[in-house]
Formats: C-alpha cells, sequence, structure tokens
C-alpha cells in the first residue's frame, strides 16, 4: 500500500484518557505528574491525553536479541512496516469491486438520480419539489465531496492517466476548483503535516473574526460561493494552461447546472434559478465544515521540526466519528468513520478504508495506540463550548518529552 509522505513510526506508548483539547504533554515512563481527566461529555476520544507514556509494545519485545535496546529509528520503522504488510495482505487479497467498484458505483448511482431530482423539481407541489432539493443536494456532494476526495488521492483507478481525468471532472467541473491547488493543499500539506501548526492543522477553516453561532450554523451557507472565489484566487499560482482549463471547468460546470434548472426543472426567472442552485450546493454545507474541523482541530498539535513519526502523528492527530448512513454515502467512509485509517493508508478507496478499519483500530490498541472516536453530538457541543480556544486563539503546541 503506498504511503505518502510516509514517515517511520514513533515508538509505542500507552495513552492515558485526558482532556478533549488541552495540549497534551507526552512524557517519558515513571513521570509521577501522569494524570487523566474525563473528556467532555464522556466521549469516546482516547487519547487526548494529559499524559502518555511510551511502553513495549503487546506481543512484540522491548528490545533486541541479548537484551539491548532496539535502536529507536529501527523501533519506528518496525510499527508501520508491521502495519503496511497486515493492511498489504488485505489489499491483495480483496478484488477490483472491493477496492473501487463498490464506490464507483456510489458514483455511478448518483449521476443517474440526477434526471430524477431535476424532473421533481418542476412540480408546483411541495412533497416532490422537496425531494428534488434533497436529491440534487445529497447528489452534489457526493460528486463534489466523494468523488473529489477520492480523485485527489487517485483512489478511484490504478491507472494515473485516467487518474488525472476523474480528477479534473470531480474536482474542477463538479467542485469548481484547480486539480493542482487542492491536490497540493490536501494531499502534500494537510496529509503530510497532520495537526503540525503552520502547515497542516486545518487553520485554513478557521475564521476567527466570526462568532460561534454564525460560524457553525450560518457561515456554511456560503461555501457554494466561496469555494469558486477562492479557487479564482489560488489560480495565480498554476501555470496559464492550468488556469485556462480551469476556468472552462469551472464555467461549463456552473452552466450546466444553470441551463438543466431553467430548460428540464422549468424555472422561469435566473434569480429563482440562481437560488435553487445555492440551495441545493449548500445542503450538507455544515456537516461538512463541521466535519473538517471535528476530526483534528481539538488534538495535540505539533511544530514542524518536532513533531512524531508517522504512525503517532496519525493516531494522536485523527479522529473518527460514528457511521452515518447519509454522511457515508455522501461524503465517505474515509472521511466520517475512517478517517484514522485514510490518514494511515490515503491511497486507500472509502470502501476498503471500512475494511481495515477493523485491523488497524485492534492494531493500534494491541500495541498501546491512541486510537480516536468521539461522536457527531459531542464534538459540536465541545465546539459550541469552546469556541474561542480552539477556533480563536492559537492552538497550544503539544510537548514532546521523553519519545524524540
Amino acid at each position: 500500500v503506498p504511503l505518502e509522505d510516509g514517515d517511520p513510526a514513533s515508538p509505542r506508548g500507552r495513552q492515558v484518557n485526558g482532556e478533549v483539547s488541552g495540549a497534551p504533554r507526552l512524557r517519558g515512563m515513571g513521570d509521577p505528574s501522569l494524570r487523566g481527566a474525563t473528556a467532555p461529555g464522556g466521549s469516546r476520544t482516547e487519547v487526548m491525553a494529559e499524559g502518555w507514556e511510551p511502553g513495549p509494545a503487546l506481543g512484540d519485545g522491548d528490545g533486541t536479541p541479548g537484551g539491548a535496546p532496539q535502536p529507536a529509528g529501527q523501533h519506528e520503522e518496525a510499527l508501520m512496516t508491521e502495519l503496511s504488510e497486515l493492511v498489504q495482505k488485505v489489499v491483495k487479497s480483496s478484488s477490483w469491486w472491493e477496492r473501487h467498484g463498490v464506490d464507483i458505483s456510489i458514483l455511478a448511482c448518483s449521476f443517474l438520480l440526477l434526471p430524477a431530482g431535476f424532473l421533481c423539481l418542476r412540480s408546483a407541489q411541495a412533497i416532490p419539489f422537496l425531494a428534488g432539493v434533497l436529491t440534487l443536494g445529497v447528489v452534489h456532494h457526493t460528486l463534489t465531496v466523494k468523488g473529489s476526495h477520492l480523485a485527489s488521492h487517485n483512489a478511484l483507478t490504478e491507472s494515473k492517466s485516467w487518474g488525472k481525468v476523474w480528477a479534473i471532472f470531480f474536482i474542477e467541473l463538479c467542485s469548481a476548483f484547480t486539480v493542482e491547488q487542492a491536490t497540493y493543499n490536501h494531499v502534500k500539506i494537510h496529509h503530510g503535516y497532520t495537526n503540525v501548526i503552520g502547515l497542516g492543522d486545518s487553520s485554513t477553516w478557521k475564521l476567527p473574526f466570526l462568532n460561534r453561532y454564525v460560524y457553525m450554523f450560518i457561515a456554511p451557507l456560503a461555501v457554494p460561493i466561496l469555494t469558486p472565489l477562492v479557487a479564482l484566487d489560488l489560480l495565480r499560482n498554476v501555470e496559464w494552461k492550468a488556469a485556462l482549463r480551469t476556468l472552462c471547468c469551472m464555467f461549463l460546470g456552473f452552466y450546466c447546472h444553470y441551463w438543466l434548472l431553467l430548460h428540464v426543472s422549468g424555472f422561469q426567472s435566473p434569480w429563482s434559478t440562481l437560488l435553487c442552485m445555492l440551495l441545493t450546493r449548500s445542503l450538507l454545507a455544515h456537516p461538512y465544515i463541521h466535519v473538517n474541523i471535528f476530526q483534528h482541530i481539538g488534538l495535540p498539535m505539533f511544530a514542524a521540526d518536532r513533531k512524531p513519526k508517522r504512525i503517532h502523528l496519525m493516531s494522536l492527530g485523527v479522529l473518527n466519528l460514528p457511521r452515518n448512513a447519509l454522511l457515508d454515502w455522501s461524503f465517505g467512509h474515509s472521511l466520517i468513520s475512517c478517517h484514522v485509517e485514510h490518514h494511515l493508508f490515503p491511497s486507500l478507496s472509502d470502501n476498503m478504508c471500512l475494511k481495515i478499519k477493523p485491523i488497524v483500530s485492534q492494531y493500534l490498541k494491541q500495541k498501546k495506540l491512541p486510537y480516536n472516536e468521539d461522536t457527531y453530538s459531542s464534538r459540536l457541543r465541545l465546539f459550541l463550548q469552546r469556541y474561542e480556544e480552539l477556533m480563536v486563539h492559537a492552538p497550544p503546541i503539544t510537548e514532546l518529552v521523553g519519545i524524540q
């Protein structure tokens, strides 16, 4: 399984439950100050730890033959290598349908639902009209979130050439963003430097000038408007050919949506058409914003020159939410209940992340590594209660003591 920015694994350790969004300290063994506290709302977040001490892995020994301590570098490499081998066995034994077919079928079904959605909007009755709005809203987010996310990681196909085609289609045509900047910001920065201050710390999602209720419940409605505006600004950083391609794809995507609403759904005025476009494109914007902040912000943050190795970085700084039928379909498992697995093995499809989830969770727990899980409602309460600390002020840097 190819790994992006594959830092070797850090030493294993034992987590102690602690405060969800504090500044956890990773201390050496035997530190008398180790203490734990229950996460707000009784969440199952396992490692927002005040104390976290390195220790031997279960069934793996804690040293080299002869009793000599295992070199730190080898010890770190061994963890990620062992987990990668376990996952690779599952991937090799999986069929094409499991690796790619399931997710491609979900995207294909979404396309097949488009005619029904546009036709429902022709109705003057409330129920069919709302069914059309719901259908187009879910389809839009399935294509723009799930499709774009999988395409950015080339997880839809094993062909790089087709991967580029799908990336342009889903990211530029459907999502109105530029492939180069989307891939760089998400794959290279966010995945390569997850929860590293100033790089992959999810700070792009913060708008500190907004109060908590505006940010959490009103601002998401502006996502369909802000996304293309941000994309246009980022076009300054790409080649002119890529910028021209992006502009053409963005225009084509918007115009097709607008034309279909006018000529298939029967809207009579440009303003009513644009309003319907905004409504359908912002239907799931609230969970989209929430998911992006819930799964990283409030977890340990690190300095670029003192971040832990890959397996510790991902297990400490990533959180899984429970399965949800609507969000699993429209966003994908890798963004909801398998986000830890996705950050460890980002090239796998949503269905494969779901398949390896029991292996990854069992392995991390056996090795006494964090495996963060919490509910959507618990994270929402946490962010409303501690919005100033989490979204306005600079996050504290986690102190790494005893495991460098």
